[in-house]
């Protein structure tokens, strides 16, 4: 019992720790001018402000949208792209050299065409996160797909099995464990690429929450808009990492 305790409470530890000194630095001895650094209970005013104005939950759920909307979107294309990649080599060397080429640049970098493309709104912020997220999830699943024990490939060959039946009934199962990790990559890249958009190409959201903050001097806004980020990173990395244990187990 004490060691469940002991276990839940070791966590804890370094963000009262963080919060403390953040407090004593700011609001306790006034070292850091507030506007530079907001204390704790200001951020806590500004957060209060705005769950009863609802901006945070509009906002929240508008980056939510984009960030799902893009993943889902790049786990469309990815999966069955990297099923196939991992399983027919020819496909794997016709399409290598567009990937290794496209692969490498930031996200962020697509910002200027997506804007060109798709105008400024949501459709950009998508589009931006569909191209951070589509490769990490190509490859976790291409290698899922390759690190398929050959002996149950081979078994299953033997006993008649077509290409599709063994894809379906055991190449895809023994790479689903790799495809929820490369989507829990996925999430992370997400919300990065998510905010940089709303940042530059958006109306709403998050990022533009921040963005929009920081022009009018609320610092405030500006931590909770951060915390807030932080918060749902470690709400969805919980939620993957939930899923990779009963896969695994």
């Amino acid at each position: 019992m004490f060691d469940n305790y002991r276990n839940k409470f070791i966590p804890l530890i370094l963000p009262i720790c963080i919060i403390i000194f953040w407090y004593l630095i700011t609001e306790g001895f006034g070292i850091v001018n507030p506007y530079i650094l907001p204390g704790p209970i200001e951020v806590c005013k500004s957060a209060w402000e705005l769950i009863v104005s609802g901006k945070l939950l509009s906002n929240t759920l508008d980056t939510l949208y984009k960030v799902f909307g893009g993943l889902i979107l790049a786990a469309v294309v990815a999966i069955p792209l990297g099923i196939l990649m991992g399983w027919y080599k020819t496909l794997e060397d016709i399409a290598t050299l567009v990937i290794s080429v496209l692969r490498p640049i930031p996200p962020v970098a697509w910002i200027p065409f997506s804007i060109l493309w798709f105008g400024i709104g949501m459709f950009p912020a998508i589009f931006i996160i569909f191209m951070g997220c589509v490769f990490p999830i190509l490859v976790y699943t291409m290698d899922g797909v390759k690190r398929t024990d050959t002996v149950l490939i081979e078994s299953a060959q033997t006993l008649g099995a077509s290409d599709w039946n063994v894809l379906k009934r055991v190449i895809l199962p023994s790479a689903v464990p790799y495809i929820v990790s490369g989507l829990k990559v996925g999430v992370g890249i997400a919300l990065m690429c998510t905010i940089s958009a709303e940042m530059v190409g958006s109306s709403s959201g998050l990022g533009y929450m921040i963005l929009t903050a920081t022009s009018l001097f609320d610092p405030g806004t500006t931590v909770v808009g951060m915390l807030d980020i932080g918060v749902i990173g470690i709400i969805l990395d919980y939620i993957f990492t939930k899923a990779q244990e009963r896969i695994f187990w």
